[in-house]
């Protein structure tokens, strides 16, 4: 009698930890089921995210042919120079494309622009420097946070009252805006 009893009590453990193993079985399928769901969500947004960057480097192409296309006339009127590092950033008004910008304000109107395809809001110098790939140092963003508040100033950027730059272009009226980078 002795001997069926110790087989019971085995029996009994090995019931237990079956049910145990169900149990989280079962935990595991609910978890891997909600993780597929995120996994979902975030492909959805990758995709979002690169169709935005492949639109604004179509729209950005576009916007260099059509400034290659004006006439020696209008270039002289327009004041177009080339964009070099340390460059005037010359007041926006209709028909300024950025192609008369200099390239590091030219990737801050990027990112801006691809938050707002994106339907994002404006952003905070911090954010724009991780947009452009400069880290979150201080003097990086302090760099960008400059930058940002001339395209502002100049009309090409919207600076809101809390200190975020958003995309968007208002004409300024800007007396001698000097040499100003």
């Amino acid at each position: 009698m002795t001997e069926g009893c110790a087989v019971a009590s085995v029996l009994g453990m090995l019931e237990e930890r079956e049910a145990a193993a169900r149990v989280r079985v079962e935990g595991l399928r609910e978890e891997a089921a909600r993780l597929a769901e995120v996994l979902e969500a975030a492909e959805i947004e990758l995709d979002r995210r690169v169709i935005a960057r492949e639109e604004l480097v179509e729209a950005l192409a576009a916007s260099a042919a059509e400034a290659t296309a004006v006439t020696e006339a209008e270039q002289e009127t327009a004041c177009s120079p080339v964009p070099v590092p340390g460059s005037t950033v010359p007041p926006w008004r209709d028909g300024l494309t950025v192609s008369v910008l200099a390239p590091d304000y030219q990737r801050i109107l990027g990112v801006l622009e691809e938050r707002r395809s994106a339907g994002r809001g404006p952003a905070k110098a911090k954010e724009i420097a991780v947009g452009l790939g400069l880290g979150t140092t201080p003097a990086k963003v302090e760099g960008v946070r400059s930058k940002a508040r001339r395209l502002a100033e100049r009309g090409w950027l919207l600076q809101e009252t809390s200190g975020m730059f958003s995309a968007g272009r208002r004409p300024v009226d800007v007396p001698d805006a000097g040499p100003s980078a």
